[in-house]
């Protein structure tokens, strides 16, 4: 199995994409009914070996959306008023959604840590969503993160393995 290293991860995507979109495609007409338990032991077992830090490839070169429920807890903590915060580090993209305005993020530091680690939007706590229940729903995200995130990419390479369609 691939170890993609960050500087190769975008390469192989690519290289794998049009394979990865025709398996999506595939498992969204016939969506296995073990799948959500099969993607939860390969995300949780791509996880044990898997230091996030060492990366943090996601917060280099994407951006999370931003709930209201995110701007309500991350303003507070930062002991400023929801308006203030959207004002400092959001914008507005073209979906409507608050978006940082910048990438990398605001709140990585040299080390790869988060400085709000423990109010982190909920796209972050939940990024690279390889273990969201009815994966079948959220493939084209999926296929876009594989590009990102090298455990997201080999976990889809173990699935294309373990469940072939």
């Amino acid at each position: 199995m691939l170890k993609p290293a960050l500087n190769e991860i975008q390469k192989l995507a690519k290289d794998t994409h049009i394979e990865t979109k025709k398996y999506f495609d595939k498992l969204k007409k016939r969506v296995p009914k073990n799948l959500d338990y099969v993607m939860q032991d390969l995300h949780d077992a791509e996880f044990k070996k898997t230091d996030c830090l060492a990366c943090a490839n996601c917060c280099k070169t994407t951006g999370p959306l931003f709930t209201d429920a995110d701007v309500e807890r991350i303003s507070k903590h930062l002991k400023q008023k929801p308006q203030q915060f959207i004002n400092q580090f959001l914008r507005v993209d073209e979906d409507n959604d608050y978006v940082l305005k910048s990438v990398p993020c605001t709140f990585l530091d040299a080390d790869n840590k988060c400085f709000i680690y423990d109010v982190r939007p909920k796209a972050c706590r939940e990024f690279p969503h390889t273990d969201r229940k009815k994966f079948n729903q959220i493939t084209d995200l999926t296929l876009l993160n594989v590009a990102v995130c090298p455990a997201a990419f080999n976990i889809v390479e173990k699935m294309k393995l373990k469940m072939p369609l």
